[in-house]
């Protein structure tokens, strides 16, 4: 049986680097639910642009289940930053979905910070040496002031990525329980 760790948070709060990281430590493959959209469907910022933010919500949404439902073996999942911060109503099926990965007990939720001017600092500073983000520090400040006490809320082990990455994966290692022989991955 396959095991999944959801990692979570804002762009910029090292889920594309720590997930790499943990996989490579578990030996399982890392997926990062961005780069698999844009493999599919292009830039981020002209899908928006072109078709609207509730319709990349809801393929991004479709898109993370058809890969769920294919994976066979232990994999680290990074999810997009809104993923766990969309609206309710953006298809039948997801509030169960969130509650199902907000209360798996190896959904990890990572931010710059716990404080939060700090975190929306550290954010916007990120999002914004990203490529295929529209480069817009005032909308990038108003999604993580949105979304902080959303993602605080959630009831899943939560980290402050401001450390070191290796110090940070042999945290999140030992606490999802993933150290130990019993819940560790079955030799190849």
């Amino acid at each position: 049986m396959y095991r999944l760790l959801h990692l979570i948070g804002p762009g910029g709060a090292g889920k594309t680097t720590i997930g790499a990281m943990l996989a490579d430590k578990l030996g399982w493959q890392f997926i990062d639910l961005d780069e698999r959209f844009m493999a599919a469907q292009g830039d981020i910022s002209s899908f928006i642009q072109h078709h609207g933010y509730q319709c990349y919500a809801r393929c991004n949404v479709e898109l993370y289940t058809t890969l769920k439902s294919s994976l066979l073996q232990g994999t680290v999942l990074a999810l997009s930053s809104g993923f766990m911060t969309y609206d309710q109503n953006l298809l039948p099926a997801y509030p169960a979905l969130l509650r199902t990965i907000e209360h798996d007990p190896l959904t990890t939720l990572l931010l710059p910070s716990f404080a939060l001017e700090e975190c929306v600092e550290i954010t916007v500073r990120r999002q914004l040496t990203r490529p295929w983000l529209s480069g817009n520090g005032p909308q990038e400040e108003r999604k993580i002031r949105q979304r902080f006490p959303l993602l605080r809320a959630l009831g899943c082990r939560q980290f402050e990525s401001g450390i070191a990455a290796d110090v940070l994966v042999e945290q999140i290692w030992k606490a999802t329980c993933l150290s130990s022989p019993i819940n560790s991955p079955a030799p190849g």
